[in-house]
């Protein structure tokens, strides 16, 4: 959405008609932003229809609470159950869904950067299921809790990640490959995590299997802290670091001649990525298909020859509280996991998407 740019003269000038078209200047103070007035209105939107549905999912889902007790809640008082409903139930669930929405949305831009493959998303190469193996593994045979199933997915995360990127590197063309190799490890993957679900106790493989589906359901304040910090202390550096992503979307030889070391970057924003996509999965089971689309969808609604990552965090955390909200009024009084929705819609996207880079092949 903005690039920095050094300079000196605090003025504000409209860029002349060509390539950057459609964009304005802003200088002052010794540095300048170039500011892409599409990307900025499309990232507005999003903003303004995550408040909508924000609003929506904790106004109409459930219980229906007068809006004048909602503020005596949010005001310290109001009436016990009203308190449980909203600071207890729907809160945590809304913020949770929103914070999950952006973290996976943000790994799943980078991945898609670094692969140069809109397929190259951490659920189809398989660091969500690699996450999803080390949590269930934790969860069957260790009994942990939230914060050990999320040490152990993020371990799961990484360890899968290393693994498909060495397998990958074997011969050369580690880029080109990740996304074969990582749908070949994330198969077997599936097939361990059937295969612990199988060995478990009933009432532990219940439970391992609702949370592989990915979902939102019975989540509290404590999965909601877990992510926030996960997400302030991983987002900053991912923001830092997201020019030197898009130079070396342009390839490795370009970004070396910009002064991009290639190697190491790449490094960093994969252990980076791993880490949030791992934090994520482990708050909220594999959500499917949230880090595929988010991205895409921002680029074709910014029309950017890049994968914005602000913009597509917001797309990311839309697409989740309204997956969520179908899933909580679809079956109502019974509510479904979040990750059945996201499933349903995001198979037909991954169609269109499989079906679009298909035509491109053969023009």
């Amino acid at each position: 959405m903005t690039e920095p740019i050094m300079g000196s003269t605090a003025t504000r000038t409209a860029d002349r008609p060509g390539p950057a078209r459609g964009r304005v200047l802003l200088r002052g103070g010794g540095v300048a932003l170039r500011l892409d007035l599409r990307t900025t209105g499309v990232t507005t939107a999003l903003l303004l229809a995550v408040v909508v549905a924000s609003a929506v999912t904790v106004v109409y889902v459930g219980t229906r609470i007068p809006f004048a007790d909602m503020m005596d809640v949010f005001a310290g008082g109001g009436r016990r159950a009203d308190r449980f409903v909203l600071l207890d139930l729907r809160l945590p669930r809304l913020c949770l869904g929103l914070l999950a929405g952006a973290a996976l949305a943000a790994s799943g831009a980078v991945f898609q950067s670094l692969s140069r493959n809109p397929l190259g998303s951490p659920d189809i190469v398989g660091f969500t299921t690699g996450s999803a193996s080390g949590a269930v593994l934790a969860i069957i045979a260790f009994g942990a809790g939230p914060g050990g199933a999320a040490f152990a997915a993020v371990v799961g995360g990484v360890g899968t990640a290393l693994i498909v990127y060495g397998l990958a590197a074997l011969g050369g063309g580690a880029i080109r490959r990740v996304v074969l190799v990582g749908i070949g490890v994330s198969a077997m993957l599936v097939a361990l995590n059937s295969y612990l679900i199988s060995r478990a106790r009933l009432d532990a493989a219940q439970s391992a299997a609702v949370w592989l589906v990915g979902t939102l359901n019975g989540r509290n304040w404590s999965y909601v802290q877990l992510l926030g910090v996960a997400l302030i202390v991983l987002t900053p550096p991912l923001l830092l670091m997201s020019r030197r992503l898009h130079l070396l979307e342009m390839g490795d030889d370009t970004a070396h001649s910009l002064g991009v070391k290639a190697g190491p970057t790449r490094l960093v924003l994969v252990l980076l990525a791993v880490a949030i996509c791992a934090v994520a999965t482990a708050a909220t089971g594999p959500v499917a298909f949230v880090a595929l689309a988010a991205p895409q969808i921002t680029k074709r609604l910014a029309r950017s020859a890049t994968l914005p990552l602000v913009p597509s965090m917001i797309t990311g955390a839309l697409l989740m509280v309204l997956s969520d909200l179908v899933a909580q009024r679809l079956l109502a009084p019974a509510q479904l996991p979040v990750g059945v929705v996201t499933g349903a819609v995001g198979g037909a996207y991954l169609a269109w998407l499989l079906s679009v880079q298909w035509r491109k092949g053969t023009s």
